[in-house]
């Protein structure tokens, strides 16, 4: 039963501490420099429309080939 405490104890160690990683990065996103958070939004845009154009391109490619 030892085991079990140990292992649930690391457990809930490591997940404290993957939280706290993500809240420091998020605020030091939210505090840091409006234009790079400008600059993200618009590079994640920009692969999103590459992304989705570069899915049509290939599912009109099946469609064509299926005939």
């Amino acid at each position: 039963m030892t085991t079990v405490w140990v292992v649930v104890g690391i457990f809930v160690l490591v997940a404290v501490a993957a939280i706290g990683v993500v809240l420091r990065r998020g605020r030091s996103a939210i505090d840091g420099d409006p234009a790079a958070g400008r600059d993200a939004r618009a590079r994640q845009q920009r692969y999103e429309a590459e992304r989705h154009g570069d899915q049509g391109d290939t599912w009109q490619r099946g469609r064509e080939s299926s005939g």
